[in-house]
This record gives structure tokens, C-alpha cells and sequence, in this order.
């Protein structure tokens, strides 16, 4: 049976914005095992023959804790098994892990990040006035989800805004602070 997985680990950054050390443990322990994984901008991506690819992504995924890793998500998909999203569903142990009909990707790390942010801010994001927007993004891009692809867009949606003001308050977030005159 051919199978993807696909995991996300966190934390998101490296030192100096460099590929963590957990990522790059991860890619080498399924590159050991004969397998090519994707790494992309929003996760580690790998197919083959489930014989093969299982027991190196439990490889990896102790590879990714021993590198730092502080939380995985992980998708299983059986490629000849397709759902009505293109995507079988997730399991585990013989049990469904995601509900059926929910499509499975690896934005699930940016919809944690900004349950988080709401969390701490004490309001949806949508709810907040202009300040707490910026201040959302702020944390937001603090924590990496600027680095995941489409995240401007997600957060503008969530924030009822338009990507075009997200990525104004992240312009602002990003400018290094002036030099005190004199």
C-alpha cells in the first residue's frame, strides 16, 4: 500500500532563522531510510510503500524529539484511498483521528498558533479593535505563522480584514525600530 505522511514540528524557527535542528534530524533519519521527504514551507512530506515509510517516520519523529522538537502533528494517507477532499483520513491505530468530510493539512499548526493568540488576547481576532489586531500580529509573526504559506491570508479572515492591512501591520511589526535622534 502506498501512503504520504505529512508532520509539522514545532518550534517553527531555528536559530537565526535557520531550519531548526529538529527539522533537518527529521529529513535526514527518512533520507537514511531510502525515502526523499519535501520540506516545504508549511511541513516534511514523504510517499511510498507504507513497509517503508512507517518505520522511518517513527524513526524520524524520535530523531525531530532528540532535535529539539517540543510538538508534532503527523497526517497518514492512503494514496488509493481517496475522499471526497482528494485526502484519505487520518488514523491511527485502526481509529479515525479527523472527522469525516474535514480536509487535513499542515495549516493546522497556524489555526493552533492563532487559537493561542486569541487565548491570550482574551477575544476572537476578529473581535479585537485595531491595536489588538496589531498587537495579534505582532505575536503572530513572533511565533513563525508569517512563515507558513497563505498565512496572511488566514489571518486576514480571521481578523476580518483584507490581506492587504495584515501585511501593512506585519510591514510595521518587521521595520527596525529608528535610532534615537542626537
Amino acid at each position: 500500500m502506498r501512503v504520504r505522511v505529512e508532520f509539522t514540528t514545532e518550534p517553527f524557527h531555528g536559530e537565526d532563522d535557520d531550519v531548526p535542528a529538529h527539522v533537518t534530524a527529521a529529513a535526514d533519519a527518512l533520507r537514511e531510510a531510502g525515502l526523499a521527504p519535501d520540506l516545504g514551507p508549511l511541513g516534511t512530506s514523504v510517499d511510498g510503500e507504507a513497509e517503508a515509510v512507517v518505520p522511518a517516520v517513527a524513526d524520524a519523529m524520535r530523531a525531530a524529539l532528540a532535535g529539539g522538537a517540543t510538538r508534532m502533528t503527523l497526517t497518514l494517507s492512503d494514496l488509493a484511498a481517496p475522499t471526497e477532499h482528494g485526502v484519505a483520513p487520518a488514523t491511527a491505530g485502526g481509529r479515525r483521528t479527523q472527522p469525516v468530510g474535514q480536509p487535513t493539512d499542515l495549516s493546522d499548526g497556524l489555526a493552533r498558533l492563532i487559537a493561542a493568540v486569541e487565548v491570550e488576547l482574551g477575544s476572537p481576532l476578529a473581535d479585537l479593535p485595531r491595536a489588538g489586531k496589531q498587537q495579534a500580529v505582532r505575536l503572530l509573526e513572533e511565533r513563525g505563522a508569517f512563515e507558513m504559506r497563505r498565512s496572511a491570508e488566514t489571518v486576514a479572515e480571521a481578523m476580518g480584514l483584507t490581506r492587504f492591512t495584515v501585511y501593512n501591520y506585519l510591514n510595521r511589526v518587521r521595520e527596525p525600530a529608528e535610532p534615537p535622534a542626537g
